[in-house]
C-alpha cells in the first residue's frame, strides 16, 4: 500500500512557482500606493478644498488668510463677516497624514491663493509637492 502525499520535489516546485509570480506581481503593485496618494491630493487640491474656498470667498468677499489657514473653514475665524460654514465635512489632511497649506494671496496665483500639499518628503518646494498651480 503506497503513502499518500507530496513528495519534497513536489513541494519545492510549488514554492519556486510562487515565488516566482510573486517576483513579477510585486514591483508592479508597489507604486500604486502612492500614485493613489497623489492622485487623492490632486484631487483635494484642485476640486475638493478648492470648492469650499470659492464658497468662503462668495461669502465674506476674500479668501482665509495665511495666518488663519484652512482651519477658516471649518470654524469661523474672527476675520469673517458673513461665515457660513462650516465648508468642510472633515480636516484638510492630505493622504500623508499633513494639513494642506494655503497662502493668501498667493506667490504662484497672486489674484487668488496657493493651495498644496508638501508630498510624501514633508518638504515644501520639492518635486513631490502636489499644487493648485502646475
Amino acid at each position: 500500500m503506497a503513502k499518500k502525499g507530496f513528495t519534497l520535489i513536489e513541494l519545492m516546485l510549488v514554492v519556486i512557482i510562487i515565488g516566482a509570480l510573486s517576483a513579477m506581481v510585486i514591483p508592479r503593485l508597489a507604486g500604486r500606493s502612492e500614485q493613489a496618494r497623489v492622485a487623492a491630493a490632486k484631487a483635494d487640491v484642485n476640486a475638493n478644498i478648492s470648492t469650499a474656498l470659492k464658497l468662503y470667498e462668495l461669502d465674506n468677499g476674500n479668501y482665509p488668510s495665511s495666518g488663519a489657514g484652512l482651519k477658516a473653514l471649518l470654524t469661523k475665524p474672527a476675520s469673517a463677516v458673513n461665515w457660513n460654514g462650516p465648508y468642510l465635512e472633515r480636516e484638510p489632511i492630505d493622504p500623508w497624514g499633513r494639513w494642506y497649506k494655503i497662502k493668501s494671496p498667493g506667490t504662484n496665483r497672486p489674484q487668488s491663493y496657493d493651495l498644496y500639499s508638501v508630498g510624501k518628503d514633508g518638504v515644501a518646494g520639492t518635486e513631490d509637492d502636489v499644487t493648485n498651480w502646475e
